[in-house]
């Protein structure tokens, strides 16, 4: 089996890579660009068959110069919520993925792609359907839209070959570390209990208590696990939800965050109640930059992920931010 990962230093796209090595396939060839030099260490860390910078790679995959690719994992994207070039969103998000779309159709290659929960903006329905669909950023726009050209042609018939694509919630685990800003909440809580002795939330907003805004988080592992199920059964297309189909609070990812490294070191466990008390858990003010354009509760509806046959079973926070946070202490 041959395969091309897209955004292959990155996040999502270096753990498929790893996942796809623990099936023994490594004829992988891996597109990302790397003036950020430092992902390089996510590739370091896997096997790959070839390396090519995304300037060279999409015309030349449209040009068949790579030979027949079984599938294509498009994991490659500006994921930046707070971006606004929306030009520069576009062309990498959306015109790119098009053309990609259209090449792989020519080659009959299968296309399993990252769209993002961020479709759904506004909304308090996480459902794949065009209703519940309001992105409040231009990057949830530029996924929304590549989404609906697939839902659109899968809708005319007009697709020869697999189309699935995920709308990742919030996915938190090794490799991220290159993110910045947008790693996720639990990586920024493991580096502020080892540097500042406690973790820092979000007060209350939107309704919602200190720390009690709520979303759907779900562990890298799982997110692999559902791209190499629909790997496995290439008859499935459409357009997933890709979350644990559980809202939990920030306070849950803190809580776990702090008994997850008092382990480490030998200390019992505290209650949240406990941890507050202890100054283990701060709360400020919410930032005006964000106001309005926050989502305050996610939850992944996995009505069309488990009628597909998927089945696989996520897991909560307190496992997965506990194996998070195990590895990275490990890392450090």
């Amino acid at each position: 089996m041959k395969i091309v990962v897209t955004g292959a230093a990155g996040f999502i796209g270096s753990n498929i890579i790893k996942g796809l090595n623990a099936r023994g396939i490594d004829n992988i060839i891996a597109v990302d660009e790397l003036s950020q030099g430092d992902k390089f260490l996510n590739l370091a860390r896997v096997q790959i068959a070839d390396y090519v910078d995304l300037d060279d790679f999409y015309l030349n995959f449209a040009e068949g110069h790579y030979g027949q690719i079984d599938a294509v994992f498009h994991e490659g994207a500006c994921s930046d919520t707070m971006e606004q070039d929306g030009k520069y969103m576009m062309d990498n998000n959306y015109t790119l993925s098009c053309e990609l779309l259209d090449a792989c159709q020519a080659q009959n290659t299968r296309l399993i792609y990252a769209s993002s929960a961020a479709t759904y903006g506004g909304s308090s329905t996480f459902v794949e359907d065009p209703a519940h669909e309001h992105p409040l950023n231009v990057y949830g726009y530029s996924k929304l839209l590549f989404d609906q050209r697939v839902r659109r042609d899968l809708q005319q018939g007009a697709l020869s070959a697999q189309v699935a694509g995920f709308r990742y919630f919030n996915v938190y685990g090794p490799h991220e570390q290159h993110k910045g800003r947008m790693a996720s909440v639990a990586y920024h809580h493991f580096n502020q209990f080892n540097a500042e002795k406690k973790v820092k939330l979000f007060g209350q907003y939107g309704g919602y208590a200190q720390g009690e805004q709520m979303r759907d988080f779900v562990f890298v592992d799982d997110v692999v696990a559902v791209n190499l199920w629909f790997l496995d059964h290439p008859q499935a297309s459409g357009i997933f939800n890709l979350g644990s189909g559980r809202a939990q609070a920030f306070n849950d990812v803190a809580h776990a965050v702090v008994n997850a490294t008092r382990a480490l070191r030998q200390e019992a466990p505290l209650t949240l109640a406990q941890a507050n008390a202890q100054g283990l858990i701060e709360y400020i003010p919410f930032p005006d930059a964000l106001r309005g354009k926050y989502q305050c509760f996610t939850q992944a509806d996995l009505g069309a992920l488990r009628a597909a046959g998927c089945q696989h079973q996520f897991a909560d926070v307190q496992t997965g931010v506990t194996q998070y946070v195990n590895w990275l202490a490990s890392q450090a």
